[in-house]
């Protein structure tokens, strides 16, 4: 199946959880909870209607009901890979991640087929859902190699917004930064079908090799080779989940 998965954390009132789980009534549960029996997230509950989600470590008098691992995962997406979860013709980027929970990942946004670099995955929905919403202005950041020469010009123009007449709409303001004559950084703030690929295809210059470098102010690991990955550090999934958030471009 193409594409990436939307998928929303459940959450739902304590004591409904712990009726479920423990198959008791509302009176033993509300017992339960009166007497200091529950803890959330290791610290004592009483509030019965305490929101939890999936990934709460619940525990009722001594035993541990739930614990469920979140995983925030950077990974090198290689070339000739599909940003889907699965794919009947394709390798897919799941395909290359080997993890206990792998069925459980999805994608925060996705790349072309031929496009590297930076691709988010994690079993977090309301964390990957964020990253993805339109319309929120998430800084992503693209190292664009092209045929012809990349002049100043460009930046003017991108800076000012590209016409699509397709959609008949102005592109949103883009940061160019030309490091070689073919080559340039071109950071986005919105999403739209093959962008990058379009707006240097206003120039009639097209795009050779296209790497995403970064996503808001978190970087691709230099150290990981195509196909690697490893898990977010702890202040990594704390700037994507306080970031703004933008549609996931498709270049």
């Amino acid at each position: 199946m193409r594409g990436f998965l939307w998928v929303l954390i459940p959450v739902m009132r304590l004591d409904r959880l712990l009726e479920s789980r423990l198959a008791s009534s509302a009176r033993q549960v509300r017992l339960l909870l009166l007497g200091g029996e529950v803890r959330v997230d290791g610290a004592v509950e009483r509030d019965p209607r305490r929101q939890v989600g999936k990934f709460s470590r619940i525990e009722a008098e001594g035993a541990l009901l739930q614990a469920r691992e979140a995983v925030y995962l950077m990974l090198h997406k290689p070339r000739g890979c599909v940003s889907a979860t699965r794919d009947a013709r394709h390798r897919s980027v799941l395909d290359l991640v080997d993890h206990p929970q792998r069925e459980e990942l999805h994608l925060a946004g996705r790349l072309d087929f031929n496009t590297t670099g930076l691709l988010l995955l994690s079993n977090d929905g309301d964390w990957t859902s964020a990253i993805t919403q339109p319309g929120q202005g998430m800084a992503k950041t693209y190292r664009v190699e092209t045929r012809d020469e990349i002049t100043p010009d460009y930046a003017e123009r991108f800076r000012a917004g590209i016409f699509f007449r397709y959609e008949n709409l102005v592109t949103q303001p883009a940061e160019l930064r030309i490091l070689a004559p073919r080559l340039a950084l071109l950071t986005l703030f919105e999403g739209r079908y093959h962008q990058v690929k379009r707006m240097f295809g206003s120039f009639r210059n097209p795009v050779l090799a296209l790497h995403r470098v970064s996503i808001a102010e978190v970087a691709l690991d230099e150290s990981l080779a195509p196909g690697e990955y490893r898990a977010l550090l702890p202040e990594e999934i704390a700037l994507l989940r306080g970031a703004p958030s933008a549609g996931d471009p498709l270049p």
